[in-house]
């Protein structure tokens, strides 16, 4: 057996969140926590920071919109740039766990249009 090195190629994405993980899990939790602690429980159970768009959070450096930082941080995934973070309650600016999950850019666009066809399952979430 001969001694070969394997070598991964990570995007830049998934290389910040990989070192994260790795080296700065709870700092990173700390950010998480004051992230859900200021945001507001709306009526749709939907954790809603007070920004008029998706919070962004900036972290060693790098930033990233608030909700993917959450679920990143808590599920322990170190997310591609290809790897969507998707809100089932549909509202960009919710940090709510509960209501994030993976997936594609085409499992985003399909969720878009079903949102558009029969509006938002509340009982799902």
């Amino acid at each position: 057996m001969s001694d070969q090195k394997l070598f991964v190629l990570m995007d830049r994405s998934q290389e910040w969140y990989a070192d994260i993980i790795a080296n700065h899990l709870e700092e990173a939790q700390k950010v998480v926590d004051d992230i859900l602690s200021e945001a507001e429980e709306n009526r749709d159970g939907c954790l809603v920071t007070p920004t008029k768009g998706p919070r962004k959070v900036r972290f060693l450096g790098h930033q990233d919109r608030a909700y993917r930082f959450v679920f990143c941080i808590l599920t322990r995934l170190a997310a591609t740039r290809d790897q969507v973070v998707r809100h089932r309650c549909h509202n960009r600016r919710c940090v709510n766990p509960r209501h994030l999950e993976e997936g594609s850019r085409g499992d985003n666009v399909r969720d878009e249009s079903d949102r558009q066809a029969n509006g938002v399952d509340f009982n799902l979430i």
